[in-house]
């Protein structure tokens, strides 16, 4: 009976620890430790499931509490949503591409825009090359007597003369040899009494025919000598006149220099009529007979002229290259009507054949960045935009578009540096919120 009292009490004493367990994992929804409790202690599953639907209950109405979390969710989403519209709003114009440079400033800066089209560009060859002297422009004057040289009157390089003007004598008075026109005078007077008689004699046949020739040989190199002299003969010595007009290059030698005939003094260029010389690189030869003009660019000025404004002539260009060189020479004629200096080396734009339909730009719509050439479009009155660029060939004035632009786009023309400007104090860091 004690036994049968004592398990009683045991089972009321489980039954009791169970339903607090059960209680303890609903508050905590912790399903699998309330089954296992369950399953280790033999609870009674009628007991158990009747539970579990109070749960069911319970789990019903925290459904609908999710529900209220589901509308404070979209709630909160939907402000989320007003909050990013407004933000679109203040960000008109933010596109990272856009480059917002007002009219005004523009035209205080000198930016201009014109839309491009397909047009004939002609093939260019880039190299270098040298302004020479056109042949017959160009004089080297040289001693005709040997001497010590004495100015008329003070030269310098770029002095004009004129043609037969006096530009310095040859003395040797105070030399050794005496003056060479005195010298040309006595030989020639003792010459030609030496062939007044061998007329006299050869006509008697006193002297051979042999004879008399050889004296009038003599007489005769005596006579030029002293007529090339006498004619520039003057009170310093023997002349040296200019043989052509234009002014003086090269000055040679100064005052009290002694000289041999022969020797180069100085050289007069009329610098009215030039050569341009182009060097141009072997891989090109095969082009070298489609050039018809060239222009250049001097380093003194940094001018750009072209020879078809300067009455310009291809006269030749090489069938090979020189010994020791990988250039094969291009040579143009054109008139000086500039200020050209000959002697100069160039930067030089050979022209040849035309390429019909071919976007060009000026070059000074170009800018470059770490090798990147770029240009500025002109979206809008105040928007511009940067945009990448492949070049090809340049004139000099203008450069090929190979790749970056279309027939019709309108580009920055004038002022490029001024929209790059822009371009950077338009750059504002990113704005970002916190949610």
């Amino acid at each position: 009976m004690k036994k049968i009292f004592f398990m009683g009490v045991m089972g009321i004493f489980l039954l009791g620890s169970c339903s607090s367990q059960s209680g303890h994992n609903h508050e905590g929804h912790d399903h699998e430790s309330h089954n296992h409790a369950t399953e280790e202690h033999g609870h009674n599953h009628a007991s158990h499931n009747h539970e579990g639907h109070d749960h069911a209950a319970h789990n019903h109405e925290g459904h609908n509490h999710a529900a209220h979390n589901h509308e404070g969710h979209d709630h909160t989403t939907e402000g989320h949503k007003v909050h990013n519209h407004d933000h679109a709003a203040h960000g008109h114009g933010n596109n990272p591409d856009e480059i917002i440079l007002a009219p005004e400033k523009a035209k205080a800066a000198g930016v201009m825009s014109e839309v491009i089209e397909p047009k004939g560009f002609r093939q260019v060859i880039a190299t270098s090359g040298q302004i020479q002297a056109a042949q017959g422009a160009e004089s080297v004057v040289v001693a005709n007597v040997s001497g010590v040289v004495s100015f008329q009157r003070a030269m310098t390089d770029g002095a004009s003369v004129g043609k037969g003007a006096t530009i310095l004598s040859i003395s040797a008075d105070k030399l050794q040899d005496g003056d060479p026109a005195e010298r040309a005078r006595i030989a020639y007077e003792t010459a030609k009494a030496e062939y007044d008689r061998a007329q006299r004699l050869v006509g008697n046949q006193i002297i051979s025919q042999k004879e008399f020739n050889a004296i009038k040989e003599t007489y005769e190199n005596a006579r030029l000598s002293y007529e090339a002299l006498s004619k520039n003969k003057s009170t310093k010595g023997v002349a040296v006149t200019a043989p052509i007009g234009g002014y003086i290059k090269n000055l040679l030698v100064k005052e009290g220099d002694f000289v041999t005939v022969g020797q180069p003094l100085l050289t007069v260029t009329q610098n009215n009529r030039l050569y341009l010389r182009a060097d141009v690189s072997e891989r090109y030869y095969r082009y070298l007979n489609t050039i018809s003009s060239a222009n250049f660019k001097t380093p003194y000025d940094n001018q750009v002229y072209e020879l078809s404004a300067l009455n310009g002539k291809l006269l030749s260009y090489g069938k090979a290259s020189g010994d020791g060189s990988y250039y094969v020479p291009v040579t143009f004629s054109f008139d000086n009507k500039g200020d050209v200096v000959p002697g100069s080396f160039v930067e030089v734009f050979l022209m040849s054949k035309e390429l019909p339909n071919t976007l060009a730009i000026p070059v000074e719509a170009l800018t470059e960045e770490q090798g990147l050439y770029f240009v500025y479009l002109q979206k809008c009155a105040e928007s511009y935009k940067k945009q990448e660029v492949k070049i090809g060939a340049s004139n000099g004035k203008e450069v090929q578009i190979l790749e970056g632009l279309h027939a019709g786009d309108r580009v920055v023309v004038k002022g490029a540096y001024h929209v790059k400007l822009a371009s950077a104090s338009n750059a504002l860091p990113a704005h970002s919120h916190e949610h």
